[in-house]
């Protein structure tokens, strides 16, 4: 390595000659291959040029703008005002004069934590017109009166995309971190980076799958997903894991668990200091969970009756046959929180009385308002979406991690795009990245009746206007004891929009609302000392009117949450072994469903 002086005499470090030469003769032939992989991808594919039908929107929005020039105009006039203000600032500031910001950022912004930011006058300068302008291009959006609601959403969550992507963090020479790196490593960074950039288009196939963690350090049933158990049971759909007692005497009624099929169940059982598996096993529970099958394109017609019959009816009959017990606790969580809904509905009215308390982590059913991904729901892209999997049979698990990435693209997208292509850093192992990225495919048939008629339709929330397995659905006869656990800052599951559920549910129903957000509120044990949650004993009309009149606690609501189940069957039994009923053990927990990978 050479070493060399800036001209403020700093050292600045020049590139090994070997090193540059090696790694651009591989950016040629890795490059090839990706361009090669991408195009077959896009025929395959038969990519639309606007998929999302944004030129629609952003016409509509020019539109209305146009028609009221006259406060266009005072818009623009005031941004300049801010921006000449800004320079004369920067100009005072470089003359040894103090002077205030004109815009201030978010104490929480992570991508302006470095001191330079504020302490060099260039780069605060920087900082601040990047605010302004990000500022005046939101309020611009959000100004064009008269737009049709969808076309607002659109707009906005679209300009905050596009006001994201051009933060000055994002580029090396506007990145203080990056450019100090830069100057150290003789520019080896930005070479590490590229190879990084490559190894993820790889990786996507000629598309960017960024990487989040280093997934070397993680194996599912190795270090994640550990707790001991067995699975005892499975179908086509779904394989049922018991898991093995931590105690001497266990609650008389099973616990049967439904997470979501969008991603893996071991959300839940990530590592043992902070698995819900685990500690509800320490708490007395026989704990059943489902593991639901990564589906190909040989179940592309499972249907969302199907998740009922092979998924909640199904775990049932099994639940009974390894514990000689008919009645469960059951939990749902986010999409398998919407099924266990519906289930229950039609158990109502068909007077199936099995699941005697039902617990729901951040699930929605009435989705009028759905939170952003609403945005992503409309007649033009369901049509594109459907044409895709009509093709394969199910929905790439890469789309819905990208889509759900976008809703927080500062911490999912662009901080990596920093640390791994700018920076040309590793990424840090974190187990619930790991699980983030192990996505899951969907099956057709299921997925385009479940956003067509709950999130574009609402139909689930309209008595009798969904049929399922010969019945409508009603969900107002679900008249069991409810919990109902949101999070107070969730973007894929709103939490004002969770509340409605106490509206709908006509039994006793508990709500309580945890701090941060669709995951970490919810995987948040108790020996963390992490976030608070809210508990109101009344259930006004309101989620505002619910909050007014809560209690913030200390901690997680777990306790909060094993008090209230308990309470409701407090019998215990003898601690029962996976195998000692009428199912023999299949394999050991976690089981072969959740090792297949959606590139597999």
């Amino acid at each position: 390595m050479v070493e060399d002086r800036t001209p403020h005499g700093a050292p600045f470090r020049l590139p090994d000659p070997a090193l540059v030469t090696r790694t651009m003769a591989e950016v040629a032939e890795r490059g090839q291959r990706i361009v090669s992989d991408f195009l077959k991808r896009q025929a395959e594919d038969g990519a639309h040029l606007d998929p999302a039908n944004l030129g629609g929107a952003f016409m509509e929005m020019t539109a209305r703008l146009m028609a009221n020039p006259a406060r266009l105009v005072q818009m623009q006039l005031g941004f300049w005002q801010d921006y000449l203000t800004l320079w004369q600032n920067t100009a005072r500031r470089m003359m040894g004069e103090p002077t205030a910001a004109v815009v201030a950022e978010d104490p929480k912004d992570r991508r302006f934590k470095d001191d330079a930011w504020r302490e060099n006058e260039v780069f605060d300068f920087i900082k601040q017109s990047y605010l302004l302008s990000a500022r005046f291009c939101q309020s611009l959006a959000g100004s064009a009166e008269g737009m049709t609601p969808k076309a607002a959403q659109k707009v906005d969550f679209y300009t905050r995309q596009f006001v994201d992507a051009m933060s000055p963090s994002n580029f090396v020479l506007t990145n203080p971190e990056v450019l100090r790196k830069t100057a150290e490593t003789g520019g080896e960074n930005l070479l590490k980076g590229l190879s990084h950039l490559l190894a993820d288009l790889e990786r996507g196939k000629g598309q960017l799958r960024i990487s989040m963690t280093d997934d070397s350090k993680f194996k599912v049933g190795e270090n994640i997903a550990v707790s001991p158990g067995k699975v005892v049971f499975q179908n086509d759909l779904m394989q049922l894991i018991q898991y093995s007692p931590a105690t001497k005497d266990v609650l008389k009624r099973p616990l049967l668990i439904f997470p979501p099929w969008i991603n893996k169940f071991y959300i839940l059982d990530l590592r043992p200091k902070n698995s819900f598996v685990r500690w509800a096993v320490e708490q007395g529970h026989t704990v059943f969970m489902v593991s639901w099958v990564n589906p190909d394109t040989h179940l592309a017609q499972k249907g969302f009756d199907d998740y009922m019959t092979e998924g909640v009816f199904a775990a049932l009959d099994a639940v009974e046959a390894a514990t000689g017990e008919r009645e469960v606790n059951a939990i749902g969580y986010c999409l398998g929180g919407t099924l266990l809904s519906t289930t229950l509905a039609y158990m109502a009215a068909k007077k199936i009385d099995r699941i005697k308390t039902a617990t729901f982590f951040v699930t929605m059913t009435d989705f009028e308002e759905a939170g952003e991904l609403g945005v992503f729901i409309d007649e033009e892209q369901l049509k594109g979406l459907e044409e895709k999997m009509a093709k394969r049979g199910f929905l790439e698990g890469s789309d819905m991690a990208s889509t759900f990435n976008m809703l927080r693209a500062n911490d999912l997208i662009w901080s990596f795009v920093v640390n791994n292509y700018l920076m040309g850093q590793e990424p840090f192992p974190f187990d619930l990245l790991y699980w983030n990225d192990d996505s899951t495919r969907m099956p057709a048939k299921m997925h385009s009746f479940y956003l067509r008629r709950m999130y574009q339709a609402n139909d689930l929330v309209k008595p009798g206007a969904i049929t399922l397995l010969g019945q409508k659905i009603d969900l107002r006869k679900i008249k069991l004891p409810t919990y109902l656990i949101s999070t107070r800052e969730d973007h894929i599951a709103p939490w004002k929009s969770t509340y409605r559920a106490t509206q709908i549910y006509t039994g006793p129903v508990r709500f309580v609302l945890a701090a941060s957000g669709h995951i970490a509120g919810v995987v948040n044990p108790p020996d963390s000392g992490k976030y608070s949650h809210w508990v109101n004993e009344k259930l006004p009309p309101t989620p505002d009117e619910w909050l007014a009149g809560a209690t913030e606690l200390s901690g997680s609501w777990w306790p909060d949450w094993q008090r209230w189940v308990s309470a409701l069957a407090p019998e215990k039994v003898p601690a029962r072994q996976p195998g000692d009923g009428k199912l023999k053990p299949l394999e050991n927990a976690p089981g072969s469903f959740v090792q297949v990978m959606a590139s597999d």
